[in-house]
């Protein structure tokens, strides 16, 4: 009792982080894999380090099926006033 911080208190204060933090890393990459049409399951390689590392290039060199958004408005020519 006699030291501030004993090791268990950093552990403690380690999985208290990983709890708070890891959601809010973890769901983000969850959707965009989710909507590029890869599995999301593969978000959970942010856990591991230098995984987010390996995600970021699948995602990026990955063909993302998706299909593009049908828009909605045909902008119109402006027409020049007549005289």
């Amino acid at each position: 009792m006699g030291e501030l911080l004993q090791p268990w208190h950093l552990i403690v204060l380690f999985a208290i982080f990983l709890f708070f933090v890891i959601p809010f890393k973890v769901l983000p990459v969850w959707l965009i894999c989710r909507k590029a049409g890869l599995s999301p399951w593969l978000s959970l390689l942010y856990i591991i380090p230098l995984g987010g590392l390996i995600l970021n290039f699948v995602l990026a060199f990955a063909d993302w099926k998706v299909i593009p958004a049908q828009q909605s408005y045909s902008p119109q020519q402006a027409t020049p006033p007549r005289a």
